[in-house]
């Protein structure tokens, strides 16, 4: 990705017109404002709207979201700023191919609204890792895959969102990298700290809209530009660099560029591996990534959880046409720049001998869109940054403070609980800052593939895990604790050798040893996949049966089980009793102004305080109304989310369910 001001390399004539502004006018700042302030304006709404005063009411949006937000909040909390970088980048450099990545995220979160939701809402859970609490019993997977989460979502995550957002904004704006990632942390921080889960989903829903809108007029000015669709099928197989390294491949498009399913053993992306290797980690993503589940859960009901898996299916069409199809016209339309086929020539242009195949969006922003679009396009970076970012500062906080700080104080009061899961958002940010300079450095050549290891090295075994304790009721607490230590030790493994020999450059000759050289990553993924299963099928054989609580409403077998309520939660809600009535009286300790009355001057000065507190209360969401009672503990059936849905809106949404299925598989034939 570049970093500084590339210098013309090639003789084409859009390359030398040095006409074109290189910042944003006057107008493109008016339009960011427009959507700064559009932005506020929605998460203040929502702050308004919703109760955020509750675990449920902060982590998951009170249990009330309808379809469509949160079908539009899966899509944007999908598709960050890297997204736009790294699709049409991969567009540019391989052709199609990429897309498969977005085609099959349609069927699996069509998978999570049909077969992996009604098990989480039948059993009650905030985060996926409680979820296997419940399920296997115990802690110690629990507490390993929170710490595994919350590494997946520091380290590649959020790295690779703000890096590339902030990438995008540096040539934009000319601003130092380290001023626009603190300014875009901060809001979005702000909005996620005070709004909780509600908050961002409201924001994502618009956010989506802009992207959406944005990347639609980038592409019809690209397709105008280059000539149409057919233009792009003719002109892509010849957008060669004029200087590349004589008798290699460098440079050269691929002969493949067009198909999705291409050869099992030679390709980038072999056919089998598509299929079988990138559903795995894509199952894991799409079914039990708690970013991702948290926005479903938050719905009102099962019907509507699955209404917004479907507009999020559907929206996944659009990537291919709004991000990799772009991408593939910069390289026709800046060869030399963004197909740069030699490493001095790429080191010349952004910065990276690689490639800059990472350019080919930005390029196309700063050179085809007059004034004002560019800030729109401006917004719609943001947009992608910001609604991924708040997405998983959200998750998280959910995570770190439902599974980890409820371990380490079990007796902590919802007040508590509040407190903590702001507090850790801020701690987000400023692991987020430290982490620039290392991304910094990488220059996204590298980190691509780092972010690539992390996905088929370390998910497959959690995507076993989840899928045994959902859909095999023999699986007991030890057989998924060696499965997930077996596969991740081998995966680790795995992703150790690739840093050491890393894939050779086209000019370079291929030296790596052959369970590297000739096993694709995808091939992994499968290799992965069956290791755990066995491990985890084995020695749930060999050990004891799991019991009837851990089987009971958490199965899809069992999903329809009575409720029965367990010691454990009828502890838990004295106790959360107990502090609300504590809670309670000191707060009308504190706010009652007539138990204060006998000092004129010290009961204006409470006042005063007390007015500060309640309005630093409402921004944070934690306020109380003066006197209010702490409610008894509703019954188990009023704790349950039903599953039970209207007939007709059931036929209506497995009708949809129908149409999205074959629109994804057609797509797949199509350009197979």
């Amino acid at each position: 990705m570049a970093t500084t001001e590339h210098p013309v390399v090639s003789p084409s004539p859009t390359a030398e017109d040095t006409s074109r502004p290189t910042t944003l006018a006057t107008t493109d700042i008016v339009v960011l404002v427009i959507y700064f302030l559009l932005v506020l304006a929605v998460g203040l709404w929502s702050m308004w709207k919703t109760k955020r005063s509750t675990v449920d009411g902060y982590f998951l949006a009170g249990k009330n979201m309808t379809w469509w937000p949160v079908g539009a909040s899966l899509f944007a909390s999908n598709v960050g700023s890297g997204h736009f970088i790294g699709l049409a980048g991969s567009g540019a450099a391989a052709g199609i191919a990429s897309t498969a990545y977005e085609w099959n995220g349609m069927l699996m979160v069509l998978l999570l609204g049909w077969l992996f939701l009604p098990i989480y809402i039948a059993s009650r859970v905030t985060t996926m890792p409680e979820y296997l609490r419940k399920r296997f019993g115990g802690k110690r997977i629990q507490l390993f895959l929170c710490v595994l989460y919350l590494f997946i979502y520091i380290f590649t995550k959020i790295s690779v969102d703000m890096y590339a957002g902030a990438v995008f904004i540096q040539q934009a704006l000319q601003w130092n990298i380290y001023l626009a990632v603190v300014l875009l942390l901060s809001i979005t921080a702000l909005y996620t700290i005070a709004g909780g889960l509600a908050a961002v989903i409201y924001t994502d829903a618009v956010q989506t809209l802009i992207m959406v809108i944005g990347a639609l007029i980038l592409m019809g000015f690209s397709f105008i530009e280059v000539g149409g669709f057919q233009a792009v099928l003719d002109k892509y197989p010849q957008a060669i660099p004029s200087i590349r390294v004589p008798n290699t491949t460098c440079g050269i498009p691929r002969e493949d560029a067009f198909h999705i399913f291409r050869h099992p053993v030679t390709s980038d992306l072999p056919w089998p591996g598509v299929i079988l290797g990138m559903s795995i980690p894509s199952m894991w993503y799409w079914c039990s990534d708690q970013v991702i589940v948290q926005r479903s859960l938050a719905s009102k009901n099962i019907v509507h959880a699955k209404g917004g898996s479907l507009l999020a299916a559907y929206l996944k069409v659009l990537p291919f046409f709004l991000m990799v199809i772009p991408g593939m016209i910069s390289r026709i339309l800046y060869p030399d720049e963004v197909g740069c086929g030699d490493p001095d020539v790429c080191k010349q242009v952004c910065g990276n001998p690689v490639g800059c195949s990472d350019i080919a969006y930005a390029k196309l922003v700063m050179e085809l869109l007059p004034a004002g679009l560019r800030g729109l396009m401006m917004a719609v970076m943001l947009a992608a940054l910001m609604s991924s970012l708040t997405s998983i500062f959200n998750s998280s906080s959910t995570i770190f403070t439902m599974d980890l700080w409820r371990n380490i104080r079990r007796t902590a009061s919802e007040w508590e609980l509040m407190i903590v899961g702001r507090v850790f958002v801020l701690v987000l940010v400023v692991v987020s800052m430290l982490w620039i300079p290392l991304v910094q450095a990488s220059q996204g050549g590298q980190l691509f593939i780092y972010i690539q290891s992390i996905s088929m090295y370390l998910q497959p075994p959690i995507t076993v895990v989840f899928f045994a304790g959902c859909f095999w009721k023999r699986t007991n607490e030890k057989g998924a604790f060696w499965g997930l230590i077996v596969g991740m030790v081998v995966g680790c493994t795995r992703m150790i050798l690739d840093f050491v020999y890393p894939t050779p450059q086209c000019y370079e000759s291929d030296n790596r040893p052959d369970i590297i050289k000739y096993v694709h990553y995808l091939y992994f993924s499968i290799i992965l996949t069956v290791l755990t299963l066995i491990v985890v099928v084995c020695v749930s054989l060999a050990t004891e049966k799991p019991k009837p609580e851990q089987i009971s409403r958490l199965t899809w077998y069992t999903r329809f089980d009575p409720v029965t309520e367990s010691k454990e939660v009828v502890v838990s809600d004295l106790q959360t009793i107990e502090d609300a009535t504590q809670y309670s009286k000191d707060m009308e300790n504190d706010a009652d102004p007539t138990k204060e009355a006998d000092s004129s001057s010290s009961a204006s000065s409470n006042a005063g305080s007390s007015k500060l507190r309640s309005a630093l209360f409402w921004i944070c969401g934690m306020e109380k109304q003066k006197g209010e009672k702490p409610k008894s503990p509703p019954p188990p059936e009023a704790l349950t989310c039903s599953l039970e849905e209207d007939p007709c809106m059931k036929h209506l949404v497995n009708a949809n369910l129908i149409v999205c299925m074959s629109v994804a598989v057609f797509l797949f034939a199509y350009w197979a």
